[in-house]
Parts: C-alpha cells; structure tokens; sequence
C-alpha cells in the first residue's frame, strides 16, 4: 500500500510532473507559467491547504489542472495583488481606501 503523505511532502518528488504541467502551459501560449506558481495554484484551489495524498494521487491533480483553473487563479492574485498595493499606498499617504 502506497503512504499517504501532506502534499508539501511530496512536492520534491513532484518537480518533475510540474515542469511537464509548465510545458504544457507555455506550449498553450502561456509564457509566464513557473512551478511555484502552479503550484501555488493547486494548495489554494484544487487542494485548498495541504491535504494527505498518495503520491499518485498528487500527479493525477497536477496532469488534470486544467487551463482556465490557473487563469483564474491567476487574475484573482492580480487582483490581490492590486487591492494590496492600493492598501500600501493609502496607508503611505494617509488617505482612506474605498472598499
């Protein structure tokens, strides 16, 4: 029987696997795809935190990882990524922030 391991466990043995999911990606026009990214995507949407898996299991979640899973979680940490950045500056000159 395989061992059920967290899945950051795995994620050295996962490289391999995830670099095929980047080609994948970049072969579909998606030039800035990177292993942490990806993933990055799979803990916060597909796994959402670190669950136990087998090992098999993991490969299966990266090869089935489907295009419009990582843009949307690309354009949400965009988006983050601006409401952050709207918080630093108002914070910097003192100005409230709308919602």
């Amino acid at each position: 029987m395989e061992t059920k391991r967290s899945v950051s466990d795995w994620k050295q043995t996962l490289t391999p696997a995830l670099g095929s999911k980047v080609s994948e990606f970049k072969m579909m026009g998606y030039s800035q795809a990177t292993i942490d990214d990806i993933w990055d995507c799979l803990v916060k949407r597909v796994w959402k935190g670190n669950p136990e898996k087998r090992i098999h299991e993991a490969v299966q979640d990266i090869f089935h990882l489907g295009s419009s899973i990582y843009m949307s979680y690309l354009t949400m940490n965009a988006f983050q990524d601006d409401n952050d950045l709207m918080a630093s500056i108002a914070a910097v000159t003192g100005e409230e922030q709308d919602g």
